[in-house]
């Protein structure tokens, strides 16, 4: 990414919160990188370096400042609308995916060479893919010392270290100190159990009340609850179960989110799938950009400026209410999706306000099938057909495929059609480009518009949105 030396020089000395994340300040006098919004006084211009994200700081060596946190900063979006190849490597190691496993097979899963990809790494984000890693699990462990009360074994492995002597080390080198030093509190007490509170950083403005209507419209009953302007949901990852709650904290532009779950060691995938499911890591200014060009969509955009992409927290669990809603109204969908997890997924042991069930996993549909419960018999067949396609697949849904391989794959499962298939991928994959044309919605808002409202002539119009159709799209559907 090409950033302009004085106008970040500049962006800096005004502290202009539009611009942080999408640059940090690297200072070449005291070896440290700063948000531009860091309250310490500013360096001389000849004393900085500017980079696209945390990971180029510490690739060059520089060391995370302790008062403006960086660890505290909206993640970078530099790699939005540019490279898929980058965007889906990112999902995969937010996932864990160079946790224990190697670059080449991160590029192999790809489906391209670990030379291309560093390549693409150094280019979009300059940082190797290990380096990114590393600095995801060192701020988030910054973030868990700061504002957490976890003991300090808990907290390495809730970012992602395999042992408390790595993460001592780790911590001792990027900040000259022991974590403990940086901590402000008490921890928690020995046989408290975990409770992980992680503040998920954004770039404002965000329309959370958006968010929570499209997500209860769609909520399955049992599995997920909204109440109070807080979004609950039970979880099923690796066979460990827990819950989960995420509300707004707009003084500090961030969700809140509240995980209850007894293995640590997966609240990085956790917090990854919450991250893509509210969309806290796009740039609302580079979309509105774009898209208030069309004088179509600008009396949108104006009225919802903050309008964000749900996403899935999981790939399965969409696709089922998916199918489910092919023919019916979405209560009728989400009403059913509640029967199947009744039905076929496990019970809370300790049901919590609305929350009484798990959502059941592929491998569970796909060896029992969906027999019995009233189940329309087509959607049932298509349910276990999905269900069946990713046990032989588990990576089809997780960010190693590309989108239009994706929708190709989906609708070659019997009862899957096109609409469907883009619908489960654009969120599933977070695609930022995805365009549903053939959507009955989208068609009557534009024939009432008096537009054309043939899918080639939606695809038409919608080719300046490009890199952003899908918040077109969101656009148009929450206008409706």
């Amino acid at each position: 990414m090409n950033l302009d030396h004085l106008s970040c020089y500049r962006a800096m000395l005004a502290r202009d919160r539009r611009f942080d994340g999408l640059f940090f300040t690297c200072v070449t006098s005291t070896g440290i990188y700063c948000r531009p919004i860091c309250p310490a006084r500013p360096p001389k211009l000849e004393n900085c370096i500017f980079v696209a994200t945390a990971s180029a700081a510490q690739e060059a060596g520089f060391r995370a400042c302790l008062r403006c946190r960086p660890d505290a900063s909206p993640e970078s979006p530099a790699w939005r609308g540019t490279s898929t190849t980058v965007a889906r490597a990112l999902r995969l190691i937010s996932d864990g995916a160079l946790d224990k496993g190697s670059v080449e097979k991160l590029a192999l899963r790809l489906g391209v060479g670990e030379r291309h990809l560093r390549r693409l790494f150094a280019d979009h984000l300059g940082a190797s893919p290990l380096t990114v890693a590393m600095t995801r699990r060192v701020l988030l462990a910054k973030q868990l010392v700061h504002d957490s009360d976890l003991g300090m074994t808990d907290i390495a492995l809730a970012s992602g270290f395999g042992s408390l002597r790595r993460f001592n080390e780790v911590f001792r080198k990027q900040f000259g100190r022991p974590p403990s030093a940086l901590r402000r509190h008490g921890e928690r007490g020995i046989g408290d159990p975990p409770e992980l509170t992680v503040q998920l950083p954004y770039r404002a403005p965000y329309d959370w009340e958006a968010m929570l209507r499209f997500l209860e419209s769609r909520a399955i009953p049992g599995v997920e609850f909204i109440e109070g302007g807080d979004y609950k949901r039970t979880l099923e990852l690796d066979n460990e179960r827990g819950l989960v709650c995420v509300s707004h904290a707009p003084k500090i532009n961030a969700l809140s989110a509240r995980i209850q779950i007894k293995n640590l060691s997966l609240a990085p995938r956790i917090i990854a799938r919450l991250k893509r499911l509210f969309d806290v890591d796009c740039d609302p200014h580079a979309i509105s950009d774009v898209l208030k060009q069309d004088t179509f969509l600008a009396p949108m955009l104006a009225r919802r400026p903050g309008l964000r992409l749900p996403g899935a927290w999981e790939g399965f669990e969409l696709g089922v209410r998916a199918i489910l809603g092919q023919q019916i109204s979405a209560p009728a969908a989400s009403a059913l999706a509640g029967r199947l997890a009744k039905r076929y997924g496990a019970q809370v042991d300790k049901p919590s306000g609305g929350l009484t069930h798990y959502f059941p996993s592929a491998h569970r549909l796909a060896k029992m099938g969906v027999t019995d419960g009233g189940f329309p018999t087509m959607c049932a067949a298509a349910i276990v057909a999905f269900a069946r396609a990713l046990v032989d697949e588990p990576s089809l849904l997780e960010g190693s495929v590309s989108y239009p391989e994706v929708v190709v794959r989906l609708t070659a499962i019997r009862g899957i059609d096109p609409w469907t298939a883009g619908y489960i991928a654009m969120r599933a994959l977070q695609e930022s480009d995805a365009f549903p044309n053939t959507n009955a919605a989208l068609t009557r808002i534009a024939r009432n518009a008096g537009l054309n409202a043939a899918p080639a002539d939606l695809e038409r119009m919608s080719e300046s949105w490009r890199p952003w159709r899908a918040y077109g799209a969101l656009h148009l559907w929450t206008n409706e």
